[in-house]
C-alpha cells in the first residue's frame, strides 16, 4: 500500500503543514506541482488528512496566495513606515526588506509570478501587490519631500529594479550587491547615506544570511 494511502495514524499534521509543503512544492516545481497525493508523500501523511485542514486544492491555492502576500507585501509595506531619522536610512531599510533573507520570500515572489503567467486570477492579485508596493514606496518618498511626480518615479525605479532581480533570478553575490547599495541610494533617494548608515545595515544583511 502506498504510503501516502496508508489508513489514519492519528496524526493528521497540520494546517500549516500542508501549506509549508505547498510552498515548497510551488517554488521548487510550479504551480502543476502543488497536488494533494504529492503533498501527502512529502508530509509522510495519508492523503484524506489533507481534508482536515482544506475543503481542496483551490482552497489550498487561496491560502497560498494569502500566504505570498503576507511573505512578500506585507513587509516591504512596513518596511516603508519604519523609522528611520534621514531619507538614506529610510531607504536603506526598504533594501534590508528585499535582501534579508527571513523577511521578504524572494524565491516565493518569482513561483507566483510564474504562476500568474497561466492563472488570470493570480494575475490580477498580483497586479495589485505590485500597485500597493508602488503606492506604499511612493508615500515613503513624498514624506521625505520628493513632489509627487519625483516620488512617483523614484519609487517605480526602486521597484523595477528590485522585482527584475528575482525575475531574471540574478546570481549576485551579496558582496558584490552590498557593494553596490550605497550607489543604489544615491540613485533611489538622491541623497547618499552616511558611513555609519552604511555600516549598520551591511551588518544586519550579513547576519540574516547567516
Amino acid at each position: 500500500m502506498d504510503q501516502a494511502e496508508a489508513p489514519e495514524s492519528g496524526w493528521r499534521g497540520s494546517r500549516e503543514g500542508w501549506l509549508e509543503a505547498g510552498y515548497q512544492a510551488l517554488i521548487e516545481g510550479g504551480i502543476d506541482a502543488v497536488k494533494i497525493l504529492p503533498l501527502a508523500k512529502r508530509l509522510k501523511l495519508s492523503r484524506t488528512s489533507f481534508y482536515w485542514f482544506f475543503q481542496d486544492r483551490e482552497a489550498l491555492l487561496a491560502a497560498l496566495i494569502e500566504g505570498w502576500e503576507a511573505r512578500t507585501t506585507r513587509p516591504l509595506v512596513a518596511a516603508t513606515t519604519q523609522y528611520a531619522e534621514t531619507l538614506p536610512e529610510a531607504m536603506l531599510n526598504v533594501l534590508a526588506c528585499f535582501l534579508s533573507a527571513d523577511v521578504f520570500d524572494a524565491r516565493l515572489e518569482f513561483a507566483v509570478r510564474s504562476w500568474a503567467l497561466q492563472d488570470e486570477d493570480v494575475a490580477a492579485r498580483v497586479k495589485a501587490a505590485d500597485e500597493a508596493r508602488l503606492a506604499a514606496l511612493t508615500r515613503m518618498l513624498a514624506r521625505w519631500g520628493h513632489e509627487p511626480m519625483e516620488a512617483d518615479i523614484r519609487a517605480r525605479t526602486i521597484y523595477l529594479v528590485q522585482i527584475g532581480y528575482i525575475s531574471m533570478q540574478a546570481s549576485e553575490d551579496i558582496g558584490t550587491r552590498l557593494e553596490r547599495i550605497p550607489m543604489y541610494v544615491k540613485i533611489y533617494a538622491g541623497r547618499e547615506p552616511e558611513a555609519r548608515e552604511i555600516a549598520r545595515f551591511n551588518a544586519g544583511i550579513r547576519r540574516s544570511h547567516g
